[in-house]
Parts: C-alpha cells; structure tokens; sequence
C-alpha cells in the first residue's frame, strides 16, 4: 500500500553507503499539531545512484513538498530478541507550488504588540 503526505522539508541528510546501494534521510513537517515530523529514507540500488545524488540539488530544506512513500517493517534478528524496524520508504517527491494544502506554523505575537486594555473575560 501507498501514502502520500504534504509538508515541509526541515533537514536533509549527506548520501550514506548502505549496502550494495546509498542512502539519503530527510524530514518534513507536515504542519499538523502533533505527531508533525516524519523522516523518510531515499534508498536506490548501485544503478540509481544518480538519482539519490541529485536529490539535493533539486530539494531543498524550506521547500513545500509531497512525498509518495510505502511503511517498511522487517524483523531484526527474530530468533534472538524480536526486534521490529519500520521505516518510511520513499519513492516519490514532487514540489507543491501552492502552500493551500500546507496549515501556517503557529505564531507567537511579540508581548510589546499585546495590549494592556484588552478585557480579561477569562472564566478562571
């Protein structure tokens, strides 16, 4: 099965060895209020390397994106202790011109711009 998610990319991470192929991590946040970062794996084969090389040059930290990604969960050692992975396997990543589907951060106004007046009609 196939997610799809809209958000933020907040880091990215240097291309990684990872067996017979690279791997490369970043993380987005898709605005929501809890549970709003999610960090996806970009993992190709020895003949997709320059795929994974030039996802940097093409995303960047601050970019809205979507991301088209599959849950991965495989059993480590399963003999032994029972230790469950999961990762967030990405396959796609396309960059959302419109900003609509992606909620604002939350902002603090400044305590010099609260009025002093302003009723206190707080029940407690």
């Amino acid at each position: 099965m196939s997610y799809k998610v809209k958000g933020i990319i907040k880091s990215i991470s240097d291309v990684e060895t990872a067996g017979a192929g690279k791997k490369l991590s970043f993380r987005i946040d898709n605005g929501e209020q809890y549970s709003n970062l999610m960090e996806f794996e970009l993992y190709k084969g020895a003949d997709y390397v320059e795929h994974l090389d030039n996802f940097p040059k093409y995303n960047k930290v601050g970019d809205n994106v979507e991301v088209e990604f599959n849950i991965k969960t495989f059993n480590w050692k399963p003999e032994a202790d029972n230790k469950i992975f999961t990762s967030l396997s990405c396959w796609k990543v396309e960059k959302v011109e419109s900003d609509d589907t992606i909620p604002a951060p939350f902002e603090e106004i400044p305590a010099n711009e609260v009025k002093a007046d302003a009723p206190n009609d707080l029940p407690f």
